[in-house]
């Protein structure tokens, strides 16, 4: 591949991408009728979990196949394609020859030319925008994971993008699985039937320990390094309060039925992970949101090795109190999930199912409003961490700050400082 012909002007996608959407087909080409129709599936992105998606992709209707596969790196392509084919039930499913193994920054768009019907978004956040961007605009039903951009820019494009998928009845199912959990969406229902009452208080706590990173090998350039260690570096993944927190964050602004915070102050650093191997991200977290009536959210997240691990949500009403991540609901309206129940749920599975089953019906689903304001949530939180500053939704909406590279070619890409509260702006 030559680089300079992949290279993508993303702050040039990003000014155009709400004209763009303008322009319709007359008609989206689909498989809306039986099953004896063949849907063909592909893959962008082929991390862990890019091939998950796919295995519950062809695992989620009868008449499926994987026919196409898209990643900037070979190796990880490879590894990919092999892992799906080593499972027995899947294997007659995928038929990805050679032709359609595509490699390179613009694998994305060749995946979505190779007559593909769905296409599932796995690449790291930043490239969610421009990727979701293509699929819509060739007419194609997408899988997008969490979160689904890094910045104020990413996030406008996405909201562009999702209501253009909606004028076309194209589904956008996110990758925010937590939302297709039966035993969750039971308890948010019970929430907002009232088993609380009037909520009065949110907190989150999402505190593991650390994750992968790879060892830099001789000859990779800055931006593979990078690219391969997408975790570490906010212009990929957004920062770890973006990249896994937004789960948590995202089942604070459901309970919430949907409605974001006015404003956020927040703190944070990098106190044990400082190593380069770990790019310029924080290792710690805390987040305050404030609602429009008052309500406030407290939201800490923490990957550190060593530590004792929390990953908890409670909903706190005038009534009672929910443990959302158990079940259960304690107070004047006790309840509890069925254990047997709860472990029978596979969320990852059942959002694939509702989507290729939403396909087959002809009756989209668009997840788009929640996957783009949820990340938001989360980039301004990571925002107020950053600067110190207290953060208002307008502001982290409006956002110019673009953290794309110059270019996007296989070369140098210097590692920024890691932000200083009370400096950064």
């Amino acid at each position: 591949m030559n680089p300079a012909s992949a290279s993508v002007n993303r702050r040039r996608f990003l000014q155009t991408s709400a004209a763009a959407g303008a322009t319709l087909l007359s008609q989206v080409p689909f498989v809306h009728a039986g099953t004896s129709d063949t849907i063909r599936v592909g893959l962008i992105g082929c991390g862990g979990r890019g091939t998950g998606a796919a295995s519950n992709a062809l695992r989620a209707d009868q008449n499926v196949r994987l026919t196409a596969l898209g990643d900037a790196f070979r190796d990880r392509l490879e590894s990919s394609l092999a892992q799906l084919r080593r499972e027995a039930e899947l294997a007659p499913k995928i038929d990805v020859p050679r032709e359609r193994q595509f490699v390179g920054f613009d694998a994305y768009q060749q995946v979505i030319n190779s007559d593909v019907d769905v296409v599932l978004l796995c690449s790291p956040p930043h490239f969610r925008p421009a990727h979701l961007r293509a699929a819509v605009q060739a007419n194609k039903h997408v899988f997008a994971e969490k979160p689904v951009a890094v910045d104020g820019p990413g996030i406008r494009a996405v909201l562009a993008t999702c209501e253009d998928a909606r004028r076309r009845r194209l589904s956008i199912v996110s990758g925010l699985c937590w939302r297709y959990h039966n035993g969750m969406r039971e308890t948010f229902r019970r929430i907002h039937d009232g088993a609380l009452g009037d909520i009065v208080a949110l907190q989150c706590n999402y505190n593991t320990g650390t994750l992968w990173h790879r060892n830099r090998h001789e000859g990779w350039s800055d931006m593979e390094w990078q690219m391969r260690n997408w975790l570490y570096f906010t212009w990929l993944s957004g920062d770890f309060n973006v990249e896994q927190h937004v789960h948590s964050i995202d089942k604070m602004a459901w309970a919430m039925r949907d409605q974001y915070p006015v404003s956020c102050y927040g703190t944070g650093g990098r106190q044990v992970r400082t190593g380069p191997e770990f790019g310029h991200i924080y290792d710690h977290m805390a987040v305050v949101y404030e609602f429009a009536n008052g309500v406030k959210c407290f939201a800490m997240c923490r990957q550190m090795a060593g530590c004792a691990n929390e990953v908890k949500d409670y909903v706190v009403g005038k009534r009672g109190k929910a443990d959302v991540m158990a079940h259960s609901i304690s107070g004047e309206n006790p309840w509890r999930y069925a254990a047997a129940r709860a472990r029978g749920d596979d969320m990852y599975q059942q959002e694939h199912n509702e989507l290729f089953a939403a396909i087959r019906r002809n009756e989209p689903i668009n997840n788009g409003e929640y996957m783009a304001k949820s990340s938001l949530m989360a980039i301004m939180g990571r925002t107020a961490c950053y600067t110190g500053q207290v953060v208002t939704w307008e502001q982290a909406l409006n956002s110019r700050e673009d953290l794309s590279p110059p270019r996007y070619e296989w070369g140098d890409l210097p590692v920024p400082a890691v932000a200083m509260p009370g400096v950064v702006r």
